[in-house]
């Protein structure tokens, strides 16, 4: 992915980073943030404390790629720590409420770089706030994909596998999996509409249950047969 271009000395802007869960969000964070550290820019680096998964004091990838960070609770924590920064990179971020979107344009107009990666959607496929207003005032968006864990086509859902009540549950594999529109709307029956479909990939439900009759209605000609016999 492209590096946004260059801005005037002191002239800050916001990055958004959003797609679904597995679709490298936190991959491509630590990607930019590690070229900046590279060019000798005084990088920040925050995550929200209710995300424990893998570190404390880490932002980590699904594949396991990490960097230091701080921990916060509130997005206005932020602000304590970035003074002397250059490069500001936060995780997570539809985790830390609505007063992000303040704390980056604050940011940004402190003449920072600002990168924010996060969720556009919840597990119900709705609006994760405050990504989607953030995306409304980033000069540069990038949308990941990941890779539907039913039928195998692009994914930009994350699909919740148990019942758990909440808008919010941590968790990773467990709890979690990419899916592509249509098998987010199927729920728990897409892996058998999926199973069932056509050669050519079908996911219409009402072709599986015409395969599920064909064997019933070979049965009763075969027993119709015998009784003309």
């Amino acid at each position: 992915m492209a590096e946004p271009s260059p801005h005037a000395p002191h002239q800050g802007w916001i990055e958004v980073i959003v797609g679904s869960m597995y679709s490298g969000k936190t991959e491509e964070l630590i990607r930019r943030l590690r070229r900046a550290q590279i060019a000798r820019q005084r990088v920040e680096i925050f995550k929200p404390a209710i995300d424990d998964r893998y570190a404390h004091d880490h932002i980590v990838s699904h594949s396991e790629l990490r960097i230091p960070s701080h921990s916060v609770r509130h997005a206005r924590d932020i602000l304590r720590f970035a003074r002397s920064a250059q490069v500001i990179g936060i995780d997570e971020g539809q985790f830390l409420g609505p007063g992000l979107v303040e704390v980056c344009e604050r940011l940004a107009r402190s003449g920072k770089r600002v990168i924010v990666a996060g969720l556009d959607q919840d597990y119900a496929g709705r609006p994760f706030e405050p990504m989607p207003q953030l995306l409304a005032i980033a000069e540069y968006i990038t949308k990941t994909l990941a890779i539907c864990m039913v039928c195998g086509g692009p994914a930009n859902r994350t699909y919740r596998k148990v019942r758990r009540s909440g808008r919010v549950v941590v968790g990773g594999a467990d709890l979690y999996e990419a899916r592509c529109r249509r098998c987010h709307e199927l729920g728990r029956r897409a892996r058998a509409v999926t199973a069932g479909a056509s050669p050519g990939g079908s996911h219409d439900a009402s072709s599986v249950r015409a395969r599920r009759r064909a064997p019933r209605r070979r049965r009763a000609r075969r027993d119709a047969r015998r009784r003309v016999r």
